[in-house]
């Protein structure tokens, strides 16, 4: 039976039918596409559903509209891809008015052109139901380098983060920045070197169990390092919320940071990175104390 949705999606990843154009399907942040002639492109969707994603009752439209382009280019950032284009599909429900749809298209713009990115159609709908957003994008490799793939993780690598964690429901998580240019630059200076990335869409704890399940390793994380990558908010919401500031670092979702594995040093690539833990042998993932406790 199948209880869960990362169950759903092992489930798809298993019975996909493969493809000889398919170098990259389900189970990474894109898909990989090989056309005639060798080059190649990369595909990915989100979908932001009223009442799950957002409020539409608290949430600015604008903003809505911000975080849908947000999540994909994100994807892009996680495969050290470029954005091309994209498609945005809206199904809007008939007690609510066009004009707050107008302005989630307004929100989706302005992220889509900050990057350069062309909104190039999609589709629209209504229903008697909660708004619904899709967002489709097209990507291609940028020269000279190759997409960054969740699978890479090697034993000895370190495990590095691009920014501070937790709390983004109290803001983050509608007014984030994709970090499409600081995964070019990764990419660039470390090359071979950064061996597997993902973005923290979901959690730390369950996107780097989503990159040892890929590449087939465990990792280990130290307590003392994660205090460094404490946002604000984590800790605003650590006063009320009955968790610890840790737990709202490993577990709250929608930070939308970089996590990646690399061989070596990374300062050369000029961007803010933390380093949280190491790739291990074997499997599973244990949290390192300040006294060296492993649990």
């Amino acid at each position: 039976m199948i209880e869960d949705e990362l169950a759903f999606v092992e489930w798809i990843r298993r019975h996909a039918p493969p493809h000889e154009a398919l170098r990259t399907g389900p189970g990474d942040d894109m898909a990989v596409v090989v056309l005639d002639g060798g080059k190649t492109v990369l595909v990915a969707s989100d979908q932001l559903l009223a009442g799950v994603h957002f409020d539409p009752q608290r949430d600015p439209p604008d903003l809505v509209g911000r975080k849908a382009v947000g999540c994909c280019l994100s994807d892009c950032a996680a495969m050290a891809v470029r954005p091309m284009a994209m498609t945005l599909s809206i199904a809007w429900p008939t007690d609510r008015p066009f004009e707050e749809a107008c302005r989630i298209l307004e929100g989706a713009w302005t992220l889509a052109s900050t990057f350069d990115v062309p909104l190039a159609g999609g589709d629209t709908t209504r229903w008697k139901h909660p708004a619904a957003v899709d967002i489709a994008v097209v990507a291609a490799p940028y020269a000279g380098i190759e997409p960054v793939r969740r699978s890479g993780a090697k034993p000895g690598d370190g495990l590095f983060v691009t920014g501070r964690l937790g709390g983004s429901r109290l803001g983050k998580h509608l007014r984030f920045t994709p970090r499409v240019v600081e995964a070019r630059e990764l990419a660039a200076a470390l090359g071979s070197r950064l061996h597997a990335m993902i973005d923290l869409s979901d959690g730390l704890s369950l996107d780097l169990w989503r990159v040892c399940k890929a590449s087939g390793v465990g990792a280990r994380l130290f307590e003392s390092a994660l205090a460094e990558v404490v946002s604000d908010d984590a800790r605003t919401c650590a006063r009320t919320s009955g968790k610890t500031v840790l737990e709202h670092v490993l577990g709250d979702g929608e930070d939308f940071e970089l996590l990646f594995a690399a061989d070596g040093e990374v300062s050369a690539a000029g961007i803010q990175a933390y380093r949280i833990g190491e790739i291990v042998e074997g499997e599973g993932m244990t949290l390192v104390a300040p006294d060296g406790r492993e649990t």
